[in-house]
């Protein structure tokens, strides 16, 4: 087994290496051709959504992507935004959806998360183990 771990700034430019190294190391570890460009996707959908919290809540933490390739190939993305930010919860009355109350980080976070459901079979989103934020756990087979 080996782990890669990537950290970077909250900057849209560094999504891009992201996604490449994530492909890469995707690619290394065994799983299909076929798949990669979900692989791309996902990532930087990932990627794009915690570095989307960080700038929205003025964070300069790094976001942290770790891709290992045990049994499968797992990419771990954290962003370190308040938990129901992440999350996309937010406290809204129950006639906001009518009234168009939901804000567009809401959307994005929503969306964000519709897109990554689509790319990604096992798709874990929890709140970290330490400290605030939230993991984003991607999974694929490898065909080795």
């Amino acid at each position: 087994m080996s782990t890669v771990k990537l950290a970077f700034s909250p900057a849209p430019v560094h999504v891009r290496t992201a996604r490449l190294v994530g492909v890469a190391v995707a690619r290394r570890a065994g799983v299909a051709e076929e798949l990669l460009d979900e692989v791309r996707l996902a990532i930087g959908e990932a990627c794009t959504r915690a570095v989307e919290l960080h700038r929205q809540y003025g964070l300069p933490d790094l976001v942290q992507m770790e891709m290992s390739d045990d049994q499968s190939y797992t990419v771990r993305v954290i962003d370190r935004a308040p938990i129901e930010a992440g999350l996309g919860l937010t406290a809204l009355p129950p006639d906001a959806l009518a009234n168009e109350w939901l804000t567009d980080e809401a959307l994005t976070v929503g969306v964000g998360f519709a897109l990554l459901a689509g790319f990604v079979d096992d798709l874990q989103v929890r709140p970290v183990e330490v400290g605030i934020g939230t993991e984003v756990r991607m999974v694929w087979p490898v065909g080795k």
